[in-house]
This record gives C-alpha cells, structure tokens and sequence, in this order.
C-alpha cells in the first residue's frame, strides 16, 4: 500500500505535508471508522468511542458481528431473498424453475420463499439473537401477509 492510501482501510489518522514557500503545512486527518469488506461489498463500521451519532449505529454493529451469523434460518433468509431478488430482476419467471435450478423439492422452495416476505424488523431481531424461532417453526406455518399480523403470531407462539 502507497503512502497515499495509507489509513484508508483503518481509519486511522493520516498526516501530510504540504510543501509551500514559507516552510509548509503539517495537516492531519482523522475519521473514526474501519471499512470492512463483505462479500462484494464493502462496509464502514465506526468504532464505540465515536461521535454520539454514530453511537447507536457501531453498538448494532457490534451486535450484528457477535452473534452467530451461520445459523440454518439465516442461511434459509438468505436464499429466500436470493429468490426473490433473481424473480425480481427476472432471470427466473417463476419458483418451479428456481426449484429446478437448485434441485429441490418445488413445496420446499416455495415454502422457504415466503421468508422473504417476512418483516424486516422480525429479521433484524432474528439476526440479533432478541427472538428465539426455528426454521421449523416459520416453514411449518403459514405465514400473514401484514407484518403486524406477523409480529403477533411469533411473540405469541401461534406461528
């Protein structure tokens, strides 16, 4: 890594100096984050003792890297939305050819793509640790469509 980049990854302070006439510059840049890369992506995460707020955002964060993330419902959540997202750009017209591709069972799939469907704040607690559901227990039951609906039927148990 150059001179240049040097701190980019980290976010650690960068000094330079500027030449001018008179003697130069000594300027120093500090942004308190770490680029992480994910996949494909690339993800900035900023550290604890940040401004307050980035406070809320790095604690989720840190949440989010210490719990299991390979658990069986977040692979399924995972491929649901895969699904959905290659029905969406339309690289597939319908679940019996994504069922075809990956080789499965077409009631298992269609199941397992109803997660996608699941509400977004029930994902973010099932990805934290904060709600106990098996992928059993989502794929047995039928899941509402409202996402209200959704959140009573799982606090309660009934799904």
């Amino acid at each position: 890594m150059n001179k240049k980049h040097r701190g980019r990854a980290k976010g650690d302070p960068v000094t330079y100096q500027t030449p001018l006439p008179a003697g130069g510059v000594q300027m120093e840049t500090f942004l308190p984050w770490t680029l992480v890369r994910r996949g494909l992506k690339k993800q900035v995460i900023t550290p604890l003792d940040a401004p307050q707020e980035f406070l809320e955002e790095a604690q989720r964060q840190r949440r989010l890297q210490e719990v299991e993330q390979d658990s069986p419902l977040m692979r399924a959540l995972g491929l649901a939305h895969h699904w959905q997202r290659l029905l969406d750009e339309g690289r597939f017209s319908s679940m019996t050819e994504i069922a075809a591709a990956e080789g499965i069972d077409l009631g298992q799939a269609s199941k397992m793509s109803r997660l996608a469907q699941l509400a977004p704040d029930l994902i973010e607690a099932i990805a934290l640790g904060c709600l106990e559901v098996g992928v059993s227990q989502l794929l047995r039951g039928k899941l509402p469509a409202s996402w209200l609906a959704q959140r009573e039927a799982l606090v309660a148990g009934s799904l």
